[in-house]
C-alpha cells in the first residue's frame, strides 16, 4: 500500500502553475519589448551571450525540483509490515452530499469545506471503530469502504469535491443503500450510518430505504449543513450566482424536515451544523460510543518505509544543475593571428 504521510502538502504543487504563468508572462514580456526594438532574430544577436535555450532550461529545472521537493515533504511511503489487530467498535459509514448546492456559503467558507472539517474532527475522536466512505450527488458512489485507517480516510476525503458526480441532485436514498450495501450483511447491530447534507431535493425513497437499513441493523443519524433562510449558489463559469431561466438568483436552502425524519426512521438522532462543530463532533462520539460495541479482526499496516529522500536528493540535484548553468552563453574569443 502506498500513502503520503503528509498529504496536505500536495496542495502546494497548485503554485507549479503560479510558477508557469509567471514564466510565460516573463517570456511574453520578452519576446514583445525585442519586437519593439526591431527584427527579433537581428535583435537577440545584438544581446552578447543571449540563449533562449538556457532560460528554459533553467525554468524547467526549477520546475522539475519543486515538484520533487513538494512530493519529498509530503513523504511518499509504503506499507512493510502487516500485522492482523483484534479491535472493539462500531462500524460508521459517513454518506456525504457532494452537491454543487454544497458550495453555498451560509455556512463558512462553504457547507462542504465544513463538512470535511467535521469527519476530520470526527475521524480524531474515533478509535477503534471502522469507518467507510459514500458520497452522493445525482448518484451515489462507495467512495471507501470500512478501514480502520484513519490516515488513509483522511487521504480519500481531502479528494471529495462537487466535480466527481456529474449528476446534479441529492439522492439520499440511494447514498443509504449504498451505505447499507457496504455493511456487513450477517450482523444485525454494530452499524452507525452518518448522513451530512443540506437535504434540498425530496428524497420520497429515503424513508423506505432507512427503514431497511435499521432492519439490518444500522443505526441512522443525519447532519444538516445550512441555513433555513437559504444561500445562492456561486456560478464559477460566470463568476457571480446562479439563475434559473427566468433570471432570479438561485437559492439553496436547507431542509430540516427530511433530515429530521431520516433520523427518526432510523432510530438515530439529527443535528444542525452551522459554528457548533465540536458539539456536533462530541455527540456523535457518544452516540457511538453507547452503542454495543463487537470485536473484529483486521489485517493492518504497521510499519512504513519513507522515501522522501530520494525525492529531496533529486530536488537537490536538479537545483545545483540549474545554480551552475550560466544565465548567458559564453562566446570564444578569436585566437590573434601570429607572425
Amino acid at each position: 500500500m502506498l500513502r503520503f504521510q503528509h498529504s496536505e502538502y500536495l496542495w502546494a504543487l497548485v503554485l507549479l502553475l503560479v510558477l508557469q504563468i509567471a514564466f510565460l508572462g516573463v517570456s511574453w514580456w520578452k519576446r514583445r519589448s525585442i519586437r519593439r526594438i526591431g527584427d527579433q532574430a537581428l535583435v537577440e544577436k545584438l544581446f552578447t551571450g543571449y540563449s533562449r535555450k538556457l532560460f528554459v532550461l533553467k525554468f524547467l529545472l526549477i520546475f522539475l525540483a519543486f515538484f520533487f521537493g513538494v512530493v519529498g515533504l509530503a513523504n511518499l511511503q509504503k506499507g512493510s509490515r502487516m500485522e492482523k489487530i483484534t479491535r472493539k467498535g462500531v462500524d460508521v459509514m459517513i454518506a456525504l452530499d457532494v452537491s454543487k448546492s454544497m458550495l453555498a456559503t451560509d455556512v463558512q467558507p462553504d457547507r462542504l469545506t465544513r463538512a470535511r472539517q467535521l469527519i476530520s474532527k470526527l475521524m480524531d475522536k474515533l478509535d477503534n471503530d471502522r469507518v467507510g466512505l459514500v458520497v452522493f450527488a445525482g448518484n451515489a458512489y462507495l467512495q471507501m469502504p470500512l478501514t480502520v485507517d484513519y490516515s488513509a480516510a483522511k487521504m480519500y476525503l481531502s479528494t471529495v469535491s462537487p466535480d466527481m458526480i456529474p449528476s446534479q441532485g441529492t439522492a439520499i436514498g440511494q447514498a443509504i443503500q449504498v451505505s447499507d450495501d457496504a455493511f456487513n450483511k450477517k450482523e444485525r447491530k454494530h452499524k452507525a450510518l452518518i448522513i451530512i447534507s443540506d437535504g434540498e431535493d425530496h428524497d420520497e425513497t429515503a424513508i423506505q430505504r432507512t427503514k431497511a437499513a435499521f432492519e439490518n441493523g444500522a443505526v441512522t443519524n443525519t447532519i444538516g449543513i445550512g441555513s433555513v433562510a437559504g444561500s445562492p449558489l456561486p456560478d464559477p463559469e460566470t463568476g457571480s450566482y446562479k439563475k434559473d431561466r427566468e433570471g432570479n438568483t438561485v437559492i439553496s436552502k436547507l431542509n430540516e424536515n427530511e433530515l429530521r425524519s431520516i433520523a427518526a426512521a432510523g432510530k438515530g438522532i439529527y443535528q444542525h451544523l452551522d459554528n457548533n462543530t465540536d458539539d456536533v463532533v462530541n455527540t456523535l462520539v457518544s452516540k457511538i460510543d453507547s452503542m454495543e460495541q463487537k470485536e473484529f479482526g483486521e489485517n493492518v499496516f504497521t510499519d512504513y518505509n519513507s522515501y522522501f529522500q530520494y525525492f529531496l536528493g533529486v530536488c537537490l540535484a536538479l537545483l545545483l544543475i540549474e545554480f551552475f548553468i550560466p544565465e548567458v552563453r559564453h562566446k570564444r574569443t578569436p585566437e590573434t593571428p601570429t607572425a
